[in-house]
């Protein structure tokens, strides 16, 4: 798109200004991007897929548990035993650079062909610039997107890099697999407590949030980093909660669990406690202060079920139709677990009952779609996935635990999100 702003003006006369890759980063990119691989026969013949040089296997299964060195390129691989002859893959790469005053990612999209017996062909592509002012301000230049039903990041590899107006368009929300070591930043972001670690934070998220909002640079500089992680993923309204944060701060209280204390503020407001005194607000045990506000409101709950609560219940039920309706019958799974919608109200507090947490009450949150989890029907842990960012914020099993599943649920509904977005947009 032609710029019309200032600064699209600004980051239009200084992206072409940005450095070719160097040997030595394209080189980083091609060794850390994917793993390196010696094909295996069924005779025990090895294959280099990054040199294609071949020797015969002499230690089989030392080969298969610690892999092999490739005697002609030096290269440590991994053993492959498969009949599959041709690998093809593709990842991101990225680069952490400034340019005048703006903060700067790159990302590059990386291919490798491997035939066995022939040396592996790679190559490498810039895509996506995402400009960051030193105000938080962000412009983004990319290629063009090929239109696809499933892929939203089908590049078009030989287009023009140019500023694009769509800026909070999936397809530039990159995770790379790598990122170059040496990284440059603008002397406002040290600034606002950047001291090398992201915290697990997307760059461009984190650099995004420390240079626009003083409050999530408070949380930085505090060391309150898992709130800080829980703010960007959740979208939350800061606001609600910044005063008791404040006391947690001054008191020299880190938050242990955002999503749980969250949860604790809520429930302290619902029974109209204090939520400035650092009594309530910086608790010693939080799962167990946690936990026995949700037990008393679930108490609550049970001396409140009157006629009218019955009404309020069946608008609840239409209400969260009417907003969550469109994910019914939403189902994926991987073989083992079965991850479904959950679809009235009346099953989302069988839910939190069941599993002994706080799911109960959450119908009523607008960018929040919550599912659950069963192995063979049995429920194992409770999934709440932001609507905004289409990131999964928490996933709970009994009584706020983690499973020995919790990472391949999680995983697999991060594999699915692009179904929640298809009903999103078939709406």
């Amino acid at each position: 798109m032609k710029p019309k702003t200032r600064i699209q003006k600004e980051v239009a006369g200084l992206f072409h200004k940005l450095p070719e890759l160097t040997e030595k980063q394209t080189a980083y990119a091609f060794e850390h991007c994917f793993k390196h691989y010696a094909h295996r026969t069924k005779g025990g013949i090895l294959t280099c897929t990054e040199c294609g040089h071949r020797w015969k296997s002499e230690h089989r299964l030392a080969e298969s548990l610690c892999g092999c060195t490739c005697p002609h390129c030096g290269k440590e691989l991994e053993v492959l035993d498969s009949r599959k002859r041709v690998f093809k893959n593709t990842e991101y790469f990225s680069i952490i650079t400034t340019c005048k005053h703006f903060q700067v990612i790159r990302f590059f999209f990386v291919h490798i062909d491997r035939k066995v017996c022939h040396p592996a062909k790679y190559s490498i592509t810039e895509v996506v610039q995402r400009w960051i002012a030193p105000d938080g301000k962000t412009e983004t230049v990319a290629r063009l997107r090929c239109m696809h039903l499933f892929y939203y990041d089908l590049w078009n590899e030989w287009s023009d890099m140019e500023i694009r107006g769509n800026k909070k368009l999936r397809a530039y929300d990159i995770a790379p697999i790598c990122t170059y070591p040496t990284i440059r930043v603008i002397p406002e972001v040290k600034r606002n407590g950047y001291k090398g670690n992201f915290h697990n934070i997307l760059p461009y998220d984190f650099f995004t949030a420390i240079l626009s909002d003083s409050r999530k640079e408070t949380l930085l500089k505090s060391g309150q980093t898992k709130m800080l992680r829980y703010s960007i993923v959740r979208s939350m309204d800061m606001k609600r909660y910044w005063n008791s944060i404040k006391i947690c701060i001054r008191n020299g209280y880190t938050i242990p669990d955002s999503s749980l204390w969250c949860d604790m503020i809520d429930l302290l407001c619902h029974f109209g406690k204090d939520t400035n005194c650092p009594k309530y607000v910086c608790p010693a045990d939080l799962k167990a202060e946690h936990d026995k506000l949700v037990a008393k409101r679930n108490r609550q709950r049970e001396r409140e079920r009157t006629e009218q609560q019955r009404q309020k219940a069946i608008e609840d039920e239409k209400n969260y139709l009417k907003a969550k309706g469109i994910f019914f019958g939403l189902v994926f799974s991987d073989n083992l677990i079965c991850i479904k919608v959950i679809e009235s109200v009346e099953e989302m507090i069988t839910e939190g009952r069941l599993m002994h947490h706080c799911v109960g009450g959450y119908h009523n949150r607008k960018d929040s779609l919550i599912l659950s989890a069963t192995i063979d029907g049995k429920r194992i842990e409770t999934i709440e996935v932001s609507l905004a960012t289409l990131k999964v914020v928490q996933s709970r099993g009994i009584c706020n635990e983690n499973t020995e599943y919790h990472d391949r649920i999680i995983r697999l509904v991060e594999d699915n999100t692009e179904l929640i977005r298809q009903r999103m947009n078939a709406a």
